[in-house]
């Protein structure tokens, strides 16, 4: 199975809705889950990420599933690091997640990391971690010990939409990143496509494996700009 975990488009966060230019990335990445074939697509109950998923479902003539864990991460993602004002841990500068000995912190302490413990994005993690294996486990991949066990080999790909904080909470647990490294290292732009495979080996078992991460060559190919989030132009 290949999974791909897809961010919404340029949003307008106070009508929960997509800019005209979030509307161009959505054709656009709605055009590329066209051509890789997605058989199943499933989004976030949120309207940003509805509205990105709608150009796919259309093209494909499939319909949407609405997966309400998915929803993206809110108060539990507030620290009032460093100057008492409570912000997204994500608006953090990423070097107190790696100065002072926080780089070396492994998976199960990455909650100590400066900044993150002053928030509940643990909470956030756990229940996203726990729905995550529960969703994996309906498409034929129960977690046992680190790995997956296939109950059923599906060779489907299917494409959840969603949203940043929410995708790296996910792929932080997928693949065993520790949640700090995750915040500090990888941003994931609008519309930005990861992809992760499940193997069916002949052993039984499986394991996620990245295979890009936040990837838009889709607004290259459509003519799109390529800012990044709306910062940095790649």
């Amino acid at each position: 199975m290949l999974l791909y975990i897809v961010r919404h488009g340029d949003p307008i966060y106070e009508t929960d809705s997509l800019t005209e230019r979030g509307k161009l990335q959505a054709e656009a990445v709605g055009k590329r889950m066209y051509d890789a074939k997605i058989d199943r697509i499933f989004s976030s109950p949120m309207g940003r990420a509805i509205q990105t998923a709608d150009p796919a479902c259309r093209l494909l003539g499939l319909e949407k599933v609405i997966e309400p864990w998915s929803h993206e991460i809110e108060d539990e993602r507030l620290t009032p690091f460093p100057d008492g004002k409570l912000k997204s841990i994500s608006l953090v500068q990423n070097t107190y997640y790696r100065e002072n000995g926080n780089i070396n912190l492994p998976y199960e302490r990455a909650y100590e990391c400066t900044g993150i413990n002053q928030s509940r994005i643990k909470e956030a993690v756990e229940r996203i971690e726990k729905c995550g294996n529960e969703f994996l486990e309906r498409l034929g991949y129960k977690e046992e010990n680190g790995v997956y066990k296939i109950l059923r080999k599906n060779e489907e790909k299917v494409a959840l939409f969603c949203h940043a904080n929410f995708g790296r909470a996910w792929i932080s647990t997928l693949l065993h990143i520790p949640l700090h490294i995750m915040w500090s290292s990888f941003s994931y732009t609008h519309t930005g496509v990861t992809v992760i495979e499940f193997a069916n080996n002949e052993n039984g078992f499986t394991a996620p494996r990245c295979l890009c991460f936040s990837d838009v060559s889709h607004l290259y190919a459509s003519n799109l700009d390529l800012l990044h989030d709306n910062r940095i132009d790649i």
